[in-house]
């Protein structure tokens, strides 16, 4: 019967679920997560190849770094479970990461300058300034008010026709200021009205398909 570890393997890598060979950064470490902190929460595997073979922890010292990057580098401290798995005589361990209601959480990049850091698929992606607003305005008790001007209806139009647009797309359509424009994608995004969409070459919005748009 397969064990637990051996279970989560087989999901392979996916939004909560990251495999991590070995650890040779705090730093590194640390935007993953903060990535599981702000989305849905996870877990990191140490110690299993990015095919899932199970290599085992090479060293104590990985341990030690990742309480560093949890509690040096990530800003706010990201908080994590630990469990310590054997798996044919190869030690594995299972950091757990709760999804957190205390970030957004921060990490430095390769720079070394603080981003917050979202995790979508298997990968790591800086949180742009329309997430940044839709966290914020998800906690703001005054809730969010949408007028529809032309301007706003002239995107949900664009969106009918073209499915996706960027936020350079948005400014250019609507003539605002990029801050502007990023308040009213949050708006909308907060609403269920349109939906943030992540690529390899960057971030695009979409309507939400359980959306339809009234002309």
């Amino acid at each position: 019967m397969p064990s637990h570890i051996q279970k989560l393997i087989a999901e392979g890598e996916h939004q909560q679920l990251d495999f991590k060979f070995g650890i040779t950064d705090s730093k590194k470490i640390a935007r993953s997560l903060a990535a599981f902190a702000n989305t849905d929460g996870g877990r990191l595997l140490l110690g299993v190849k990015d095919n899932g073979s199970i290599a085992g922890v090479r060293s104590d010292e990985e341990y030690y770094m990742v309480e560093a990057g949890a509690s040096l580098y990530c800003k706010p401290e990201v908080y994590f479970e630990m469990k310590e798995w054997d798996e044919n005589g190869r030690s594995v361990l299972e950091i757990i990461i709760p999804k957190s209601f205390s970030g957004p959480h921060s990490a430095p990049d390769k720079e070394g300058n603080y981003q917050v850091y979202v995790r979508v698929g298997d990968q790591n992606y800086p949180a742009n300034g329309v997430l940044i607003k839709v966290w914020r305005k998800k906690k703001d008790p005054r809730g969010v008010y949408i007028e529809y001007t032309t301007i706003e209806r002239t995107m949900l139009a664009y969106l009918e026709v073209h499915e996706k647009i960027t936020l350079s797309g948005f400014k250019k359509l609507s003539g605002y200021t990029a801050q502007r424009c990023e308040h009213i994608l949050a708006d909308f995004i907060v609403l269920g009205i349109i939906k943030m969409n992540y690529s390899e070459t960057g971030v695009f919005y979409t309507l939400n398909p359980e959306y339809r748009f009234d002309r």
